[in-house]
């Protein structure tokens, strides 16, 4: 396994310029998600979605703009990975998850196991689709495109412990500098996810970005159901044995 790789997102100096959206779909040649206009923002994406794999949200906010480019977390703790019956989503040698389009089948079932509500099927075809990290451009030992179009350096691409490291000393500047309320989003190893391979640091609460504040992995049950449901399928064949050998009796 390399050296575990991925995004520190900076919102604090991010311009909402969408160079991030355009080198992405360039790049992994995404298609066209239609550009709808929407009336209260100019953020004509809205979400991540199967065509949609870097969203650069905008927030009007008390006379200000908070500005933030998403993009999937590639958790330590992927539910995603958890229930994909086909293997099409893994693990690769940098720690990230990607799809396996020529894999996948289509069921959905990754969809609603995502915290974040960031895998997507495209009703062309139907498979789910999301950020790969640039997978092939890091296996050529090169940087995510979205990362290296990036014109303030907003989105940072590097070893996540490299990068941790630089976003606790931003907030330590930022704090000093007198904004407060900058914090970091996911880079805690002991969160619900056990830490994300793509991390932000905020100017305001996550729910204002339309992220979940604390975001869980959503199989971390399941264990426990397959022990309960086992339990349970025993206890009925012996009771279903029983009045079998009751009603010979």
């Amino acid at each position: 396994m390399a050296e575990r790789m991925g995004f520190f997102t900076d919102t604090s100096i991010c311009i909402g310029c969408k160079a991030c959206e355009v080198a992405c779909k360039e790049w992994n040649q995404v298609p066209d998600d239609g550009f709808v206009f929407r009336a209260t923002s100019y953020d004509n994406t809205g979400a991540l979605g199967a065509s949609t794999w870097r969203h650069v949200a905008f927030v009007e906010q008390d006379g200000r703009w908070l500005m933030s480019s998403d993009v999937c977390k590639h958790c330590t703790h992927a539910a995603c990975l958890d229930v994909c019956p086909t293997g099409a989503l893994f693990r690769t040698e940098f720690d990230t998850v990607v799809v396996q389009a020529d894999v996948c089948n289509g069921c959905g079932y990754c969809v609603p196991a995502c915290p974040y509500g960031v895998i997507d099927r495209r009703e062309d075809d139907g498979r789910a689709w999301k950020c790969t990290l640039c997978y092939d451009r890091l296996r050529g030992g090169m940087e995510p495109a979205c990362a290296k179009a990036c014109p303030t350096e907003s989105i940072q691409f590097g070893p996540l412990d490299e990068l941790r490291q630089r976003a606790a000393e931003r907030v330590e500047r930022l704090h000093a500098d007198g904004r407060t309320e900058a914090r970091l989003y996911g880079e805690n190893p002991d969160n619900g996810v056990g830490g994300t391979g793509a991390f932000f640091l905020l100017l305001d609460e996550p729910e204002t970005y339309g992220l979940p504040p604390d975001p869980v992995v959503t199989t971390r049950d399941l264990p426990a159901m397959w022990r309960w449901a086992g339990g349970a399928a025993l206890a009925l064949a012996a009771g279903v044995a029983a009045c079998f050998l009751g009603k010979r009796g």
